[in-house]
């Protein structure tokens, strides 16, 4: 999603994945960061799979559909303002190595569970009883059969139209951009050209990458555009994240809060992310039963 200096940091980047726990794609997923793989089973499950009623509320309510697409409505809304007022910028000061005024304008999208709905994915770890893992995974982004979440695509079209470069940071691995953009453009989604898209492992140099924090490529993305709007379904996708706990989380949504619904628009994932490590101590080493538990003592029962 980039011109010459963002297709130089791709080019350049191709880190190994083994180490990293993904950020974004579904099934114990990407801020997006997706539980570290866990032994797959190998039979059927006898009882219900953690992620059965998130999985099924994606895929068959109209709740869901109604609020990615009023999401995207409303962000369309405030387009023309973004674009007008040009000290309007996205991106956190910490982020920004320069000045944002007279370059080009763009939006930056994270990709999974923010333009392609995975939840297909998600639902066949439940059938099979699994675990997310990062060989299942890289096959199903090679299916490129994700669909686009509702709205997005006119969203970006109207974006497209008015001259602003849709910029695609995921926490997909960057060996994974020529499926991604087939994936992106089948979906009708605005896709200028192979530098758009900033996938974990693109460099810019003399940035120290946290695991899948995405810090360093909005940073990439700031040297050529004004960033007048980010999508994101976890918080990492907007802001760095230094420590993945619930009260840190909790600091950072409280000193941006007023960004959210302007230059910062958040979309509904409930069947992973970051957020849930963060209620286990990111120790996805544990066994499932005491990440359960953890999960169960993290709720506010009532009396």
């Amino acid at each position: 999603m980039r011109v010459s200096l963002l297709a130089a940091g791709l080019a350049a980047s191709l880190l190994t994945l083994a180490a990293c726990k993904r950020t974004e794609p579904a099934a114990a997923p990407a801020e997006a960061a997706a539980p570290a793989p866990a032994a797959a089973a190998t039979t059927k499950p006898t009882g219900t799979h953690d992620n059965l009623n998130a999985v099924a509320w994606v895929q068959t309510s109209v709740e869901y559909r109604a609020i990615t697409t009023q999401t995207f409505r409303a962000a369309a809304d405030h387009l023309d303002v973004a674009l007008r007022e040009k000290n309007w910028d996205a991106l956190v000061p910490s982020e920004r190595d320069n000045a944002a005024t007279g370059l080009k304008p763009a939006v930056v999208m994270d990709v999974d569970e923010t333009v392609l709905d995975n939840s297909p994915y998600q639902a066949r770890l439940i059938r099979d009883g699994k675990e997310y893992d990062e060989i299942s995974w890289d096959q199903w982004v090679a299916e490129k059969k994700a669909k686009p979440l509702p709205g997005v695509v006119d969203f970006a079209k109207a974006a497209a139209a008015k001259g602003v470069t849709i910029l695609y940071i995921s926490n997909r691995a960057v060996h994974l951009k020529e499926a991604t953009l087939a994936n992106l453009r089948d979906a009708g989604l605005p896709v200028a050209d192979d530098s758009v898209f900033l996938g974990l492992g693109t460099v810019l140099e003399g940035c120290e990458q946290n695991g899948s924090e995405k810090n360093c490529r909005r940073r990439l993305a700031g040297q050529q555009y004004r960033v007048l709007m980010q999508f994101g379904d976890q918080i990492g996708d907007f802001v760095q994240v230094e420590a993945n706990t619930r009260d840190a989380r909790q600091a950072l949504f409280d000193e941006y809060d007023d960004w959210f619904g302007e230059r910062w628009w958040m979309l509904p994932n409930p069947t992973y992310g970051s957020w849930e490590p963060a209620l286990f101590n990111n120790a996805w080493d544990q066994p499932p039963a005491a990440r359960t538990q953890a999960k169960r003592d993290a709720l506010d029962y009532a009396p």
